[in-house]
């Protein structure tokens, strides 16, 4: 990460109210090779500073009329523009207090008049290497990041195309299309974005975990590829055996993510949520529902949006047992079951965005 100085493509700054000290050090950095700018006051010298072709260095005096060299340092600093570039005092002022006072602003160095040419020029190249080496670094890490940024965006969509690919394996099993994976993800996020505003659910629903239960949710049904397909297809309505075959999809799907989780040696956040979602989003908030005959809050809350937006969806939409129910039966049906079938909570968030619900379903309707 080595890169030598050329002084040649080097600019340096140097600010004096007097025109003598301009000479001597424009002609000393001159002959070292550097490329110089002048200025005889700190207005001027903001303005070189903040020049498309910024100065690498700047040599500033302290003692001038109107901007000192203090105040000409604080406000490059507070310049995002200025700030990283390196300053070095030269000055009369020769009390400690006074060095010290420079250095504790920020300045890089602090060289007492009258200079030293060797002296001065060994600062002005160590500075200016430290400043090359810092640079390189900066962007460096820049590449770093943006490389990182990359393969992370690009694991997400390879994780992003699975996902689908799974739950459009179960969906189009079940005869269904993926314009349900993508109603079913914006209902839930609809839900978890309105809930988030409650203080109790605030903790948990933050825009990470928002974003997890929406990467999450096309998985809520993948457990059905194990149903047969006499059983999944049927057109009337399932008997006692096959209902009890029909339900086994919800433990079906969680084991098959819970088994990938094992494979995994740090297993992915999503999973967890899709495994809650996939196991219990046919559980009801009183106790009634399968496999486990959760209620209330022990229904895990992945599993308590997605019930909601489920059956929404389930209702609005044509199956091969029955017809769409209008939008406004659907939406009885849920504020008529708050409490018993849905969580209160989930369901006080669907009346508050039901608009939204509306919107979705004819944003990706199925075709006709």
């Amino acid at each position: 990460m080595h890169r030598r100085l050329d002084p040649a493509s080097t600019t340096i700054l140097i600010v004096d109210d007097m025109s003598e000290n301009l000479e001597v050090l424009d002609g000393l950095l001159r002959t070292a090779g550097y490329r110089v700018k002048a200025a005889k006051n700190g207005v001027a010298a903001l303005r070189l500073a903040s020049d498309r072709d910024a100065p690498s260095l700047i040599l500033l005096d302290v003692m001038m009329p109107g901007i000192d060299g203090y105040t000409v340092l604080e406000r490059l600093q507070n310049d995002p523009a200025t700030c990283d570039i390196p300053v070095i005092f030269v000055t009369a002022l020769t009390e400690a207090g006074d060095e010290e006072a420079g250095l504790a602003m920020g300045a890089a160095d602090y060289i007492s008049k009258p200079i030293k040419p060797a002296v001065l020029l060994a600062r002005v190249r160590t500075h200016l290497q430290a400043k090359l080496a810092r640079d390189l670094m900066r962007d460096h890490n820049a590449c770093l990041e943006a490389e990182v940024s990359r393969r992370m965006e690009e694991n997400e969509q390879i994780q992003a195309v699975s996902i689908r690919a799974l739950a459009n394996l179960a969906e189009t099993r079940d005869h269904e299309t993926g314009r349900h994976i993508r109603r079913t993800q914006a209902y839930v996020r609809v839900l978890a974005e309105a809930l988030a505003d409650d203080p109790r659910f605030a903790p948990v629903l933050t825009p990470a975990w928002i974003d997890l239960l929406t990467r999450s949710a096309p998985l809520h049904d993948i457990g059905k590829v194990g149903i047969p397909d006499h059983i999944l297809h049927k057109r009337g309505k399932l008997d006692a055996d096959e209902w009890a075959v029909m339900k086994t999809h919800a433990e079906m799907g969680a084991r098959a993510i819970e088994f990938a989780e094992r494979d995994e040696v740090k297993p992915a956040a999503f999973l967890a949520l899709a495994r809650d979602i996939a196991h219990w989003h046919h559980e009801h908030w009183d106790g009634s529902g399968y496999p486990d005959g959760l209620a209330g809050e022990a229904i895990p809350l992945a599993a308590r949006l997605m019930t909601v937006a489920d059956v929404f969806d389930a209702m609005m939409s044509r199956r091969v047992y029955k017809s769409p129910f209008p939008a406004d039966e659907v939406r009885a049906h849920i504020v008529e079951r708050r409490g018993t079938h849905f969580d209160p909570d989930v369901v006080d968030v669907f009346i508050e965005r039901y608009s939204d619900f509306i919107d979705i379903a004819r944003r990706h309707a199925d075709p006709t």
